[in-house]
């Protein structure tokens, strides 16, 4: 089992990698053969690599897997390998079509990240931590551009997020009201940031209800923004994952009351949008700052002003809802959307470590089975046919 770190080429381009120097140097010294892809952008350099004696190369076509993070341009796809990445195709996302047939033409074992996950569907390995710490920082980070009522700097300035927390801890806050969105990884690390902020966490009843004088946030569950189409009373999140298109939107309750939003769901193509493009019009409207860590886009979206996806030199941009379109930032009448897909790379290396370690402990060992129920489940390709997990993606990959 000859194993490859790649490099990242994707653009814009990610800084993340799958293992640091220390994990690599622990590896190799169990025996394992690994050797890390030359790349100039990543978090850690080239120098970092070899002065653990980890194999720092440019060829590694004698590799068996080959272990990236963000999708591979298919030019750089090497026929006959195994890959492990993420894909953004489980969605039948339109981008990445050529990508699954290249995946395919080229007789590619594919893993996807987003699908390695035990037997209960917990997924096992994920950024989602760090993008929920990232998408929260930049929400308010956003809503103090606009408001121009205080500083923060972006995180990829910082050395790591310690440094954040001092900084948080000499930040002074308006009263300004959060909803918060999501009860996985992502929300919980949007959540760990807000509450190192100082912001006061209340139940949606007392946001919905209450007055503050100071910055308060409350967390949703689906329980407070989805209602069940026939009528009948939600008593079932499980069913609302199973069942997304018997259910309608109820999160109105949380628009006229909110300054900011950030969205740290994951979203089914059936489940219900937050709101529609008319109630953004509604003079009750409040909401100046959404930061929308799911960015999925519109029209196919659970928000539909994420317009596109933003980056992180350029992280913002307005939408106007009268005219559905893309407006400066801090526009009169817009709001602000923050919409990066590519958020923990603003914490590149402590998101790199902390995934490193969940691919040890969960997949690293999966990989020495000889029928391993994990890696067959995040299968998506092999031997040029999708798996059987996937053959629903036959159409999406035959353009239909």
């Amino acid at each position: 089992m000859k194993i490859a770190i790649i490099r990242e080429e994707k653009q814009p381009s990610d800084s993340r990698v799958v293992f640091t120097p220390q994990q690599c140097a622990d590896l190799i010294s169990q025996g394992i053969d690994i050797v890390v892809q030359s790349s100039q952008i990543r978090s850690y350099s080239d120098s970092e690599y070899r002065a653990m004696n980890v194999p720092v190369v440019d060829d590694v076509t004698d590799r068996d897997i080959m272990i990236g993070v963000k999708e591979v341009p298919i030019d750089s796809l090497i026929p006959d390998k195994h890959y492990f990445f993420f894909s953004h195709t489980i969605k039948e996302q339109a981008y990445n079509r050529d990508l699954l047939r290249a995946v395919l033409e080229k007789n590619i074992k594919l893993t996807d990240y987003e699908v390695i996950t035990e037997a209960g569907g917990q997924r096992l390995i994920a950024f989602g931590k760090f993008a929920g710490m990232v998408g929260a920082h930049n929400g308010l980070w956003t809503y103090g551009k606009r408001t121009q009522t205080f500083d923060l700097p972006r995180l990829h300035t910082l050395q790591g997020y310690s440094e954040a927390v001092d900084v948080y801890k000499q930040t002074k806050l308006p009263p300004v009201r959060i909803v918060l969105t999501g009860t996985g990884r992502v929300s919980g690390g949007a959540a760990l940031v807000l509450d190192d902020m100082g912001i006061q966490k209340v139940t949606p009843l007392e946001y919905v209800k209450g007055t503050y004088d100071q910055p308060i946030y409350t967390q949703l569950s689906s329980f407070y923004y989805a209602k069940r189409k026939d009528g009948k009373v939600f008593d079932s999140i499980q069913d609302f994952y199973d069942n997304p298109s018997d259910y309608a939107s109820d999160f109105h309750h949380f628009l006229p009351c909110s300054d900011i939003f950030i969205n740290g769901i994951y979203w089914d193509n059936d489940a219900p949008a937050f709101f529609t493009v008319e109630q953004m019009l509604d003079p009750k409207w409040r909401l100046s700052v959404i930061a929308d860590v799911t960015c999925d886009i519109a029209p196919v979206s659970s928000i539909p002003s994420t317009l596109k996806a933003s980056t992180i030199p350029d992280p913002i941009f307005g939408y106007d809802p009268k005219s559905q379109s893309e407006v400066a930032p801090h526009s009169h009448g817009s709001i602000d959307m923050m919409t990066i897909d590519n958020l923990p790379n603003e914490l590149p290396r402590d998101a790199s470590r902390a995934f490193g370690e969940m691919f040890i402990q969960h997949v690293l060992p999966e990989l020495t089975k000889e029928n391993s129920e994990i890696m067959k489940g995040a299968t998506l390709t092999e031997n040029g046919k999708l798996t059987s997990d996937y053959k629903y993606l036959q159409s999406y990959v035959d353009g239909k």
